[in-house]
């Protein structure tokens, strides 16, 4: 790896190929950018019905990109996943609006509080996927989930003739679905819809060989729609994850560097050895750049320097980014790390311009802190009992004894804040929302655990990653400063 890019023209190339939007909803997914970590090939199987993952890890993404032809056959011939080739793709639901496929959010919720039954709902969504000649005809998902209660025989004879269509075919009909957590203001509501889209993808599932879901979902809302549908266990036993290890997120990195549209990018990937364009604007890093540490560390080197600081005893910049940005599962959002990585760059360009390298450390350091900000935001905005729980641990230090968060979670009445907040406004809706146990402290720790809030340390002790601890105000002798406003 030879330095053919100078340090200003990949500092610039930094800031021009790295998402500037970090919001998967202002995102397209196109042949550039889409990028096939070796662990999320499970994912796209077509058997795979469950996609369980976080904000920020890739379910839009592999949402949208399965649902267009061209980014569906990359991803199929990269993994290796014959099948995806023979796919007609629907969405059963997502972000965007499409009312001609599935109702939006606003009329999904108006149904569901006028009584529609999720399994009548998601059949009708199913029958229009499928095509069927009577619902042409009809306009409103009212009706057409009216429809649907009247004709049982023929919704059972429509998915038996469209399977042995695809099967004459040779084609698998797959619905996606994205985007669960805007089905309903009610956490409750959103459970029993989200129960009735995995009740009738276990029946598909048993009852034909060519029509499949695949739902992509945060783990929460699996696991709350268990309680309404305890048959989804059944879909537990083939589920994937979306994650990323460390080498994914850096290979994700170096594959926007060399896939940006523009001869920097072109210089950038001359000085590596190895880069394969595999199809037009789309060039793939060399095999040592995706999975060997050592390599991308070396690169990585040249690029933020090696050192957290004056020597190694600051730690090293590629095990440093991620480490801190580690929630209590070890694991990294690529929104996360990227978003860390843009902050880093414009950091060094408004205070470091003349740095030898095109990040400065410090300039990590800011962006992982402007990370913990933006992770803090997405979890107050999904689970706003997690900040409830933590609020009464700032100005403490980590790790901390479990007694003593048990004691102050007693001050602090947290008991009585949870009650208090299972049902709360968010934008003039009430919403229902709560921990499993919120009158069971150690109930509560073990489900800050599960979600990677928390950690227990090997002695017993609670700790809080920093991508958490830094936006919470809670401090770490020696470790990453709080914001700072």
């Amino acid at each position: 790896m030879t330095a053919v890019i100078g340090v200003e023209e990949l500092r610039a190339l930094l800031s021009a190929s790295l998402p500037s939007a970090q919001d998967a909803d202002t995102i397209e997914p196109t042949v550039s950018t889409l990028f096939t970590p070796d662990s999320h090939r499970l994912a796209l199987d077509v058997d795979v019905t469950v996609v369980k993952g976080g904000r920020g890890v890739g379910k839009t993404f592999w949402f949208r990109s399965l649902l267009d032809d061209q980014l569906r056959t990359v991803a199929a011939r990269e993994y290796r996943i014959d099948r995806l080739t023979r796919v007609t793709a629907h969405a059963g639901y997502g972000a965007d609006n499409a009312p001609e496929r599935y109702p939006g959010s606003a009329e999904l919720r108006s149904l569901v509080d006028s009584g529609a039954a999720p399994w009548d709902l998601w059949n009708a969504v199913l029958l229009v996927a499928l095509g069927v000649p009577d619902l042409n005809d009809v306009h409103t998902w009212k009706d057409r989930i009216q429809w649907v209660r009247e004709h049982p025989a023929e919704r059972d004879r429509t998915i038996a003739e469209a399977d042995r269509r695809a099967k004459s075919e040779g084609t698998l009909l797959l619905i996606l679905f994205d985007a669960l957590e805007h089905l309903h203001g009610d956490r409750r509501q959103a459970d029993q819809l989200v129960a009735g889209i995995l009740r009738l993808a276990l029946e598909l599932r048993l009852s034909t060989r060519n029509i499949r879901f695949k739902v992509f979902i945060r783990p929460d809302m699996f696991d709350g729609a268990l309680l309404s549908f305890p048959d989804a266990s059944k879909l537990a036993a083939n589920a994937a994850s979306l994650k990323w290890s460390p080498p994914n997120l850096y290979g994700l990195l170096f594959h926007h560097l060399g896939n940006h549209p523009s001869p920097s990018a072109e210089r950038f990937r001359a000085g590596i050895p190895d880069w394969i364009e595999a199809t037009p604007r789309r060039h793939l890093p060399p095999p040592y750049l995706l999975g060997d540490e050592e390599q991308q560390s070396r690169l990585f080197t040249t690029i933020a320097g090696p050192y957290m600081g004056a020597n190694f005893r600051k730690g090293h910049t590629y095990t440093w980014l991620p480490n801190h940005l580690m929630d209590g599962v070890e694991q990294v959002s690529p929104r996360s790390f990227l978003s860390a990585l843009t902050k880093a760059v414009e950091e060094t360009t408004a205070k470091y311009a003349a740095h030898e390298y095109a990040i400065h450390h410090e300039g990590i350091r800011r962006g992982v802190q402007a990370a913990s900000t933006t992770r803090v935001d997405e979890i107050k905005e999904d689970l706003p009992w997690v900040e409830t729980a933590i609020k009464p641990l700032a100005g403490q230090q980590v790790p901390i004894d479990e007694s003593i968060v048990i004691d102050l979670w007693a001050e602090y009445e947290l008991t009585e804040a949870l009650q208090r907040q299972a049902t709360h406004l968010v934008e003039g809706e009430k919403v229902r929302t709560g921990p499993r146990y919120p009158d069971q402290h150690l109930g509560l720790i073990k489900e800050l655990i599960e979600l990677g809030v928390m950690r227990r340390r090997k002695d017993g002790r609670i700790d809080l990653p920093d991508v958490y601890r830094i936006a919470f105000s809670i401090g770490r002798k020696g470790g990453v400063p709080k914001v700072r406003a």
